[in-house]
């Protein structure tokens, strides 16, 4: 399944580590710094075209992550949407 983050960019759900609200979680001063370094290395992609609100980490020798303008919440019931319909 795959999971819509915006801006026409699409991603594999098995391939998510984690979905993360991005002004709850850079409260921590280690995820500051990881995102950072992130994007220093060039692995940010943002796919926000307007404020950003989450970000998603990817599987992958170096994780990349994807800055999103959807929420966390909204982005978390989307990819296991599939999961809670009965009779398919």
């Amino acid at each position: 399944m795959y999971l819509h983050l915006g801006t026409d960019t699409m991603i594999r759900t098995k391939d998510i580590l984690g979905i993360f609200d991005l002004d709850t979680s850079t409260i921590s001063k280690r995820t500051r710094d990881t995102l950072r370094r992130a994007e220093l290395e060039g692995r940010v992609i943002n796919v926000s075209a307007d404020l950003p609100k989450s970000f998603v980490v990817m599987e992958g020798k170096k994780p990349i992550i994807y800055i999103s303008q959807i929420s966390a919440a909204t982005l978390k019931k989307r990819s296991g949407y599939i999961d809670d319909i009965k009779n398919i």
